[in-house]
């Protein structure tokens, strides 16, 4: 957006001159109740190391007061373009004393201000990440730039302040005073406020834990949410994940934790999955469940919790120099949140691993095949460039490639490198080179070369087994074939072979299973590699490479294992195996090397059979996605009606009060479409039809009233009682995509009118709409918004916030308009408008999407005279 831009040569001219000793800022946020703004009123004291000109940070509606080394500047003429202007500095001591007016927002930014509408309170939580510490409080606004912060707010009579410090008792005026915090970067200092509802505890440290501290540490635990959820809030469980991840991490870390406490606050219209605020970790208050989920959600609200915990070592206590190395961070925070989960005692989530390959890998496999592919270790040049770079290569390809680490210099010695790193490092920043130098120190291994093919190019590598057997069926010789694919048309870089840790099974059919008989590690390198075989033997039914899901590769099965796998996918005793050929044929899919109606028949086949339920519920997610997107046009309606039967006969099938149970209402509910099927979906909702087990409860009677109003079956009157059953902010969601989802022109106008041309929607109202408004089933009815969408999308991206922009770019793009025209209509735009760097990818990445349904459908297309429907 203009004038809140920070290039990386203007950060680090910036971190060359000043350092920061300290904030003090003090908040006067008694009136939130009634919105607006708030008195912000900012000291820093820093020191510049020689004479220059520089400037601070601040984005505010007024700003009253600018002091510099108690001299007064004129406010008019030193802030302007979010900046205000420090010149004439001298060597040494300095004071900036800057008081300003900020505002409240309801986008997920900077202090986000929501009114709960079950009790009428007002409740508020920063959010920092990236820049915005600045619409708060003046900063300097990069990471480099350490320094120490001292909070005071003054609050309404009644509500509770959390911050970074231990929360203090306030004074009789309501007054809250902080202690000041270690020296941290701007991003991860919190303020969260409100009349919230608290459970509290705390995580004992155990004696022989290293070097880690004293035994007999006492850190205390808080968790929080607004009360209208308190009765969701399953605290014990929640606690019992922190303590684990205490546990471990102070285990493999062998530091002490950095903080003096712990507090997770659940918040409302959080935009990502939480936050790592020093001490203060913010969560999305959909984590805390209003209704029945599946384990899966258990599983990743856990490693949601992990994540954050890790972050408190690698990302706090020891922070990255500049964003360019963001990828390290998110990815070491992922890796260890999900190594927690496999390795930790008493963990719930044993097969964390058979997860990560099935949601984040598929994540990174689809990321890393756009235009806009990047190395892992991304350039940088601004603030711009991060805002869009929370992506899939920067969590989940950097996290698979810190696994293929991992297993390339051996746990032991990877957990080694990182206890020297802390160390070395606490309380500082660094750069990639200071965790490799830490790590070629403990492991003997150079490093430079493998992260050159690993970080520093962009890309997949395609991985094939070539097998060759004697004519009595011995298996005499295997190798892997390694293929590096040109980049998408307009990715940067070359195709680059990389090496490769990795497993190779041997899985035979024994008594209907397929079973692992041998295995094979191996490091492969180069364009084709022997595979030394582990004894004489036939050849087993399916060779599987990658097998433990060591490296980072689109694997391919030679014909033979394909032809098993197809028949008996289901049937590997292991779920790891069993999710890497899951992901191999969804990958075929996607490439159009697999038809939409094939990958049809191999889930119906398989899915059955398939007790994961995180498995589960993504090949329900890829079916519909196949089918919506990828499937020909002329066969789609037969392939969603047979997918809809399907999941109906699973539903009815499964065990009463199961997780596959609840898993298959959901997946029949959002593809119910014949008269039958809906008029049942009508029945479950009105209690007229029953299924044994299955609780119609709250979170799924929104999911089968959308199917229903998206279908022309249920109308305002239906969706108002339910939003009077269920007067809550969830519920004012659900009736906002509900109403959205209404397949008639008026209600696409209305939704239009309230996300393109208003501004007011808070943000996840704002998803909500968009999500209800782009139905697959209402091609003709969105079709006139695919030319208004570009001629809005520029002056949207330039005028609303970083957060409320990029849902609009995404969300309304007509991506459902899978034709040559739609290719046409975004090449054209893109020649004309001009668009931001960050705009431009976005755009080109939806059209990506759009270029390969349209590959994916020519080969349904192709294949629809072969296959049976």
């Amino acid at each position: 957006m203009p004038g809140t831009n920070l290039t990386r040569e203007e950060a680090q001219r910036r971190a060359q001159l000043l350092t920061v000793d300290s904030y003090e800022v003090e908040l006067d946020l008694s009136g939130a109740q009634e919105g607006g703004t708030f008195r912000s009123v900012t000291t820093i004291r820093f020191t510049a190391a020689e004479a220059g000109d520089t400037f601070a940070d601040l984005v505010a509606p007024t700003v009253h007061e600018v002091t510099l080394n108690g001299t007064p500047l004129d406010p008019a003429a030193v802030f302007a373009d979010s900046r205000i202007a420090l010149t004439g500095l001298t060597a040494g001591p300095q004071e900036l004393r800057v008081v300003a007016d900020c505002a409240y927002t309801n986008t997920g930014e900077g202090l986000h201000r929501f009114v709960d509408p079950v009790d009428d309170q007002a409740y508020l939580y920063t959010q920092f990440e990236v820049p915005d510490a600045r619409r708060v409080f003046t900063t300097f606004e990069q990471p480099d730039l350490k320094a120490t912060f001292q909070f005071t707010v003054r609050a309404p009579e009644g509500w509770t302040v959390i911050s970074n410090s231990p929360t203090p008792e306030p004074t009789d005026d309501h007054v809250w005073r902080f202690a000041p915090t270690p020296r941290i970067s701007t991003y991860i200092t919190a303020i969260i406020a409100g009349p919230y509802h608290s459970v509290h505890s705390a995580w004992e440290e155990k004696g022989g834990q290293g070097e880690a501290g004293s035994a007999g540490r006492s850190v205390p635990l808080g968790i929080y949410c607004r009360p209208s959820l308190a009765e969701h809030l399953d605290a014990d469980a929640i606690f019992e994940v922190t303590r684990q991840g205490f546990d471990w991490f102070q285990e493999k870390f062998d530091y002490p934790y950095p903080f003096e406490k712990y507090d997770q606050l659940f918040v409302p219209e959080f935009n990502a999955g939480a936050m790592e605020n020093a001490g203060a970790v913010t969560i999305r208050d959909q984590y805390v469940f209003r209704s029945k989920v599946t384990d899966a959600a258990y599983e990743g609200r856990a490693e949601t919790i992990l994540h954050e915990l890790a972050h408190m070592w690698f990302g706090d206590l020891v922070t990255m120099e500049w964003w360019n190395d963001l990828w390290l961070n998110e990815s070491f925070a992922t890796y260890t949140s999900i190594a927690c989960q496999a390795h930790a005692p008493g963990s719930r989530w044993p097969h964390a691993w058979t997860s990560f390959a099935n949601q984040m890998k598929t994540w990174a496999y689809r990321q890393d095949q756009l235009p806009s592919t990047h190395p892992i270790m991304a350039p940088i040049r601004d603030l711009d460039d991060v805002l869009v770079n929370f992506d899939g290569i920067t969590y989940a390809k950097g996290a698979s490639v810190l696994k293929q680490l991992v297993a390339y210099v051996g746990m032991d010695e990877f957990f080694q490198g990182v206890r020297a790193y802390f160390k070395r490092h606490e309380w500082g920043n660094t750069r990639l080179s200071d965790l490799l130098g830490a790590l070629e120190e403990t492991s003997g291994r150079d490093l430079k070369t493998w992260s050159k093919a690993w970080l520093e190019t962009a890309g997949i590598n395609i991985l094939r087994p070539e097998p060759t057997c004697a004519e009595d069926g011995t298996l005499t010789a295997l190798a892997i074939r390694q293929e590096a694919p040109a980049l998408p048309q307009g990715a940067t870089g070359e195709p680059t072979l990389r090496p490769h840790r990795l497993g190779v099974g041997f899985y035979d059919l024994v008594d209907g299973k397929l079973v692992r008989t041998d295995s094979v590690e191996l490091d492969v390198d180069g364009e084709l590699t022997e595979v030394p075989l582990p004894r004489t033997r036939k050849r087993p039914d399916v060779l599987l490479l990658n097998d433990g899901d060591y490296t980072y590769a689109k694997v391919r099965l030679d014909a033979d294992s394909l032809a098993v796998v197809t028949q008996h996918l289901g049937d590997f005793a292991d779920p790891l195996p069993r999710a890497l050929c899951w992901a191999s044929a969804w990958d075929m899919t996607r490439d159009g090397e697999m038809p939409a109606r094939a990958y049809l028949d191999l889930v119906l086949s398989g899915v059955g059979k398939e007790s994961d339920i995180g498995v589960v519920q993504s090949l329900q997610r890829q079916v519909k996605l196949a089918l919506d997107l990828y499937a020909a046009p002329g066969w789609r309606e037969t392939g969603l009606t047979r997918w809809a039967e399907a999941a109906l006969e699973q539903l009815r099938a499964a065990r009463p009060g199961s997780d596959h149970q609840l898993a298959w209402a959901r997946a029949f509910a959002a593809a119910a479409r014949t008269d039958a099927q809906l008029d049942l979906l009508a029945a479950l909702l009105d209690g007229g039809e029953t299924v044994e087990g299955l609780t119609v409860d709250t979170e799924l009677r929104w999911a089968f009233l959308q199917r229903l109003a998206a279908t022309g079956r249920a109308g305002e009157a239906e969706i108002s009682a339910e939003l009077r059953r269920d007067a809550t902010s969830a519920g004012e969601r659900h009736a906002a995509a509900a109403r959205a989802a209404r397949p008639t022109p008026e209600a696409k106008a209305e939704a239009w009118q309230a996300v393109v041309e208003s501004d007011t929607l808070p943000n996840a109202v704002q998803e909500a709409v968009i999500s209800g408004f782009v139905q697959t089933d209402q091609r003709e009815l969105l079709a006139p918004y695919a030319e208004r969408y570009f001629a809005v999308v520029k002056d949207a991206w330039e005028q609303r916030s970083h957060e409320m922009a990029q849902q609009i770019v995404l969300g309304l793009y007509p991506a459902l308009h899978v034709s040559e025209e739609t290719l046409r209509a975004t090449d054209a735009w893109l020649a004309a408008a001009e668009p931001s760097a960050a705009l431009r990818r976005l755009v080109t990445e939806s059209r990506a999407g759009v270029e390969r349904a349209l590959r994916a459908q020519a080969a349904d297309e192709a294949a629809a005279g072969t296959t049976a429907d």
